[in-house]
């Protein structure tokens, strides 16, 4: 009884230690990371791109006979504005109705499909900076990948709620859901299933979206997280416009607009701030720096420069291939910001050479020839993307040689040892 007290109170405080480093991760994120101002931009690029990316898809659904789901849908996206939601919901269609992309030729369709897959390409930025990846998809990449999502997921999407539907209409289920136990499964069924394509939809949007390997277990546990937020701020919300019937009277016709743009401001802070969950419970190294982006000291950096030689020399000697910056973070326990600087700054001084797109790095030169002095020499000319050098300072003679005599202090130690040496030691 004593040890299951213990390993309770041990659980309780390493979930509650967890907790409060996932919340100032996400304060973190949603100040430094500027989440806020993401967010905002995407309910920008989402009142232009939401009709054309229906249309769209309307189109593609008629094809498939699937095209009356999208109105349950966009209920159920808007149900926190209650009637409000379907006020919207009406004009949207009407609209996307109204749009005859027969008749915008080809021009047209391509500006009508560069509108909607605008979104997906701002969504992509805003989880590409999340996840601290510099470059997008590749124009081809691009246009397969969000072509498929277009295409073929809102197929799947309006079709599973299409079956939903046609299931709930059946004379069998109806006839199940009267006898019990299974009309208290089937209201169970109800309640969840809903809650799981939502969590599907946001672990789908974590895997796919950035362009970088995320992995199942993390985007799914962002999934839930996400999904429950979501659904619990809804209610909120809800609750809020139902209480809130002095908007109307103050804004008249643009409280509609107003709540609308609240909460897809709301919804896309939700899905962004679940990207950040996924992220650091995959890489939870991060979740102990007190800022967003770590800064190195010189020091630290050109100890971390030569230890990085080092160990893609292993592996060259190893077998005869290079390391991924991935490994290189792994294996120094470091964020790969860090390392991608000491990675760009070797690079450029001709120690190593990059590989497929910058992803793998090998030795450019043979590891006698690699000077150990030559590689702190590197970092500190370097220093931290640095644009302004010493002969950019208004320097006084008569300091001259004490900064000399300090440049020389620690290369000195190093004297002409090598890479080799270094290699062989270890």
């Amino acid at each position: 009884m004593k040890q299951y007290f213990s390993f309770s109170i041990n659980f309780l405080q390493s979930a509650l230690l967890t907790s409060q480093a996932f919340s100032k991760a996400l304060m973190r994120e949603y100040d430094e990371g500027g989440l806020k101002q993401r967010a905002m931009s995407l309910v920008y690029i989402s009142l232009l791109s939401l009709a054309p990316l229906l249309a769209v898809s309307f189109s593609i659904l008629k094809g498939f006979g699937v095209h009356n789901q999208i109105e349950p849908f966009l209920l159920e996206l808007l149900a926190p504005l209650g009637d409000k939601g379907a006020e919207i919901t009406g004009n949207v269609i009407a609209f996307v109705e109204n749009i005859k992309v027969g008749v915008l030729g080809f021009i047209g369709f391509l500006m009508l499909f560069y509108t909607a897959i605008s979104l997906l390409g701002e969504v992509e930025s805003c989880f590409n900076h999340i996840w601290r990846v510099d470059k997008s998809r590749s124009l081809y990449r691009r246009f397969t990948d969000y072509l498929t999502v277009i295409l073929v997921g809102p197929v799947f999407l309006f079709s599973a709620i299409g079956i939903s539907a046609s299931m709930g209409n059946s004379n069998v289920v109806k006839a199940l859901v009267r006898m019990e136990p299974f009309g208290f499964v089937y209201y169970v069924l109800g309640l969840i299933v809903p809650f799981v394509l939502i969590t599907v939809a946001f672990g789908f949007a974590y895997v796919f979206i950035p362009n970088s390997k995320i992995k199942i277990v993390p985007a799914l546990i962002g999934g839930v997280i996400a999904g429950i937020a979501w659904k619990a701020v809804g209610a909120l919300f809800a609750q809020f416009i139902a209480d809130s019937a002095q908007y109307s009277a103050i804004y008249s016709g643009f409280a509609v607009i107003l709540l609308a743009m609240i909460w897809l401001y709301i919804s896309w802070l939700i899905l962004l701030m679940g990207s950040v969950i996924v992220f650091h419970v995959q890489y939870p190294r991060y979740l102990r720096y007190a800022k967003r982006r770590p800064n190195l000291s010189i020091q630290c950096q050109e100890r971390l420069a030569i230890l990085i030689m080092v160990l893609i020399g292993r592996e060259r000697l190893k077998s005869g291939e290079g390391c991924t910056v991935q490994q290189l973070a792994d294996a120094v326990n470091e964020p790969w910001e860090a390392v991608v600087d000491i990675l760009n700054c070797l690079h450029r001084a001709g120690f190593l050479m990059a590989l497929e797109n910058d992803s793998i790095f090998v030795l450019a030169r043979d590891t006698d020839s690699i000077l150990l002095n030559d590689v702190v020499n590197a970092i500190r000319a370097f220093g931290d993307c640095a644009n302004i050098d010493e002969t950019d300072i208004a320097m006084q003679p008569s300091l001259q040689s004490v900064f000399e005599s300090l440049d020389q202090h620690s290369v000195e130690s190093l004297q002409s040892r090598t890479l080799r040496e270094l290699l062989n030691q270890s």
